[in-house]
């Protein structure tokens, strides 16, 4: 058994007596190497027992129109959609077909679970209902306002034209914190933890409105404590956001195997399609995850 392998089936043994949650990952377009994020995701999520994935590939960029027009995924047939898509965050970045935009709005406020994975808080500039749900997206500091997390553990709002645009340094081994550690997500795990070679994005600006704020970073490149994961309630739905999940192409993606990064995402993914979380962050000593480590 490979150390990944028992890293992630850790999770395993609280979910083999409940049924498998369906997960739809929406990718396709990206910034980063989507296709080793979605890999690496499908693999994570998969390996809880907790899950069953499937994945909706969009055309690319370029695609004529006929393309785009047949791309319809059925997001009301999962109970969590995850978006490992980033059209751009320009005024001219790729837009989806309005049937498939006001589907995915009418899934969330209706009740689904949605997930915006890493640069998917780029995406969708323009959406104004995209940008209450993800709440802090990359967007100039004119945009809306931002959030940053002092000393002290507090979330302070730095008004709209205030503060710093997005950005990011290098890839580097930085310190999560945990700042809120009863909610389901993050109940249990450690109060710190090393995130190893990730990219940590500062300056995000949006409505900043209705989010709890679970983890955050020290960002050496604009000396603030920056919010790393985040959760709201829209409409009926709730969404999670995870900054977390950098990939670059045929490079070595070190944060993907860490533990604690695939425990928050799964139980992210698990607290959005439900509400609840039952995914523990380890297992027992002798419990079912060693015994399916051993089939």
């Amino acid at each position: 058994m490979t150390f990944k392998t028992s890293l992630l089936l850790v999770l395993a043994w609280a979910s083999l007596a409940q049924p498998k949650l369906s997960v739809l990952i929406v990718d396709g377009v990206n910034n980063h190497d989507w296709k080793t994020a979605t890999r690496e995701l499908n693999s994570i999520l998969l390996a809880t027992g907790r899950f069953r994935v499937d994945v909706s590939t969009s055309p690319p960029r370029d695609a004529a129109p006929e393309a785009w027009a047949s791309w319809r995924p059925h997001f009301a047939d999962y109970s969590a959609v995850l978006l490992n898509w980033n059209g751009g965050d320009k005024e001219n970045g790729l837009r989806w077909p309005a049937e498939v935009e006001n589907d995915l709005l009418r899934y969330v406020r209706s009740g689904g679970g949605l997930i915006i994975f890493h640069a998917a808080n780029n995406a969708f500039l323009n959406w104004p209902e995209y940008n209450e749900m993800i709440g802090l997206g990359w967007r100039p500091k004119d945009f809306g306002p931002s959030l940053i997390i002092s000393a002290d553990g507090r979330v302070v709002t730095v008004p709209a034209g205030e503060g710093r645009n997005p950005g990011h340094g290098p890839r580097h081994d930085f310190q999560m914190a945990v700042l809120n550690p009863d909610h389901p997500i993050t109940r249990g795990l450690p109060k710190h933890w090393l995130q190893p070679s990730e990219q940590l994005t500062h300056g995000q600006h949006g409505p900043a409105a209705g989010l709890t704020i679970l983890t955050y970073a020290w960002s050496k490149d604009v000396n603030e404590n920056e919010p790393m994961d985040w959760v709201r309630t829209y409409g009926q739905g709730r969404v999670y956001t995870t900054m977390l999940g950098h990939t670059w192409a045929n490079e070595d993606n070190p944060n993907f195997r860490c533990k604690e990064f695939q425990v928050l995402i799964a139980r992210g993914v698990e607290w959005a399609a439900t509400g609840k979380v039952s995914l523990p962050t380890s297992a027992p000593s002798g419990g079912p995850a060693e015994r399916i480590a051993g089939r």
